[in-house]
């Protein structure tokens, strides 16, 4: 599988990018590198990778690496980007998952640690297409997820979800009524994030559903233990 992968990683300390892109060419990925925001622009035109690590501070601009997941965002809803960064505050972590990063980390992780979550990541992009066991259609009254595209629309608008967003959805509607807990959507989502993450999360998808819907209410929090999707009643007009 990962022969066919291409992995950007964006950092501009020659040394730090030239340590990371090796050790992913050492588990078969192909990779290429770039020091600038405007450099992988530039060079993401002819065709998007599969996966984009990210610096924050990129060549000059101190918070380049954010302005690059935005603008890859806009691209693409479920390309995979991770946030690999020296800073280590939570406002920044919750800054780069209100952009659309689908992970947060810092450099002081392992090697190991780092080509574990970029797996991971395209494992769950892999899942989308090759799980057969699962529904290739989930539907849920005006909520209709379509597995084989990565789509999810309410009452027909589409709903730009990020591959993380997508999957959170996609654990809580399987079963609606079901409290999922923080750690169960972290599971569902493969990713490993803190309570105030999961939050920053659900705000986000809450966000984009109530942009389409103003009267959206189908992620009910339960206090103290997690989330759950409740399904609109036919009466409610949802």
């Amino acid at each position: 599988m990962t022969a066919s992968k291409l992995i950007a990683v964006v950092e501009d300390e020659v040394a730090i990018r030239d340590n990371y892109m090796a050790a992913l060419r050492r588990q078969g990925y192909r990779v290429a590198g770039f020091s600038s925001r405007r450099e992988a622009l530039d060079a993401f035109e002819a065709r998007l990778p599969d996966l984009v690590i990210i610096d924050i501070n990129l060549s000059g601009e101190v918070e380049g690496g954010f302005e690059l997941c935005r603008e890859l965002r806009a691209r693409s809803a479920m390309l995979p980007i991770i946030f690999l960064t020296a800073r280590e505050s939570e406002l920044d972590a919750i800054s780069g998952l209100r952009l659309g990063a689908d992970d947060y980390l810092t450099k002081r992780i392992s090697l190991e640690h780092l080509l574990a979550r970029v797996a991971a990541l395209l494992r769950r992009v892999e899942a989308l297409t090759t799980a057969a066991a699962e529904p290739r259609l989930v539907s849920r009254g005006p909520l209709e997820m379509d597995l084989d595209r990565v789509s999810v629309s309410w009452n027909g608008a589409v709903i730009p979800l990020t591959l993380t967003e997508f999957w959170v959805v996609h654990a809580l509607a399987r079963h609606p009524g079901h409290v999922r807990t923080r750690e169960q959507l972290m599971a569902a989502a493969n990713v490993v994030l803190d309570d105030g993450s999961v939050t920053s999360q659900i705000k986000r998808i809450r966000a984009k559903f109530t942009a389409a819907d103003p009267d959206f209410r189908a992620i009910d929090t339960v206090y103290g233990m997690g989330y759950r999707w409740i399904s609109p009643r036919p009466e409610q007009g949802h």
